[in-house]
């Protein structure tokens, strides 16, 4: 499995000390869903839990990390959370495994400094229905933040926007992320 280029993650409480997951997917549009939701980059499972909780559907949780599957895989088990679905995948290389418009919301969530960002976006549009939505958070492009990548990796807001309109997707919101000073985030929409 090819590993696209990345920042490390940091120790768990560290990690999610930046970020109210519940908040910020309540600000990006996820919530109260009953499609299923595809997960790029669960990490240790931060968003991938409160997002089960909003969803009647599935939440396909993919990493290529094999230390972040398990993470996520024990946190579901111990919320006991029966529609998560987690998997050691290289989806850059070999996409999500889920059908063309079957999800209802994706995340991508500080991942879009990976070379290949475009085609995580195209997979995305991929894999929604039409009016799915997409959300975006990634680290402000400021050498404050106590984490992140590099700055010159660092996409910006409207780099991320431009990409997605690439894809196909259109802007629907720029959002306010509760409890996360360090990100910005924004919702695209498949027409």
């Amino acid at each position: 499995m090819a590993k696209g280029r990345d920042s490390g993650m940091p120790a768990v409480e560290q990690w999610e000390s930046y970020f109210d997951p519940a908040g910020i997917l309540v600000s990006l549009g996820c919530r109260e869903l009953n499609g299923d939701i595809v997960e790029f980059g669960c990490g240790y499972g931060t968003f991938t839990i409160p997002a089960a909780q909003r969803t009647a559907g599935a939440v396909f949780a993919l990493d290529i990390e094999p230390i972040m599957v398990a993470a996520t895989t024990l946190r579901a088990a111990q919320a006991d959370l029966r529609n998560v679905v987690v998997e050691q995948r290289d989806f850059v290389v070999d996409g999500t495994g889920r059908a063309a418009h079957s999800v209802s919301f994706v995340l991508l969530f500080n991942i879009l400094h990976v070379e290949e960002s475009g085609a995580l976006l195209q997979e995305a549009f991929r894999i929604l229905h039409p009016g799915g939505r997409l959300g975006i958070i990634h680290w402000n492009h400021d050498a404050r933040t106590p984490r992140g990548p590099p700055l010159a990796i660092r996409p910006r807001p409207q780099q991320c926007r431009s990409w997605g309109e690439q894809a196909g997707f259109k802007w629907a919101l720029d959002a306010s992320l509760p409890g996360s000073r360090w990100h910005w985030g924004m919702t695209m929409e498949r027409p």
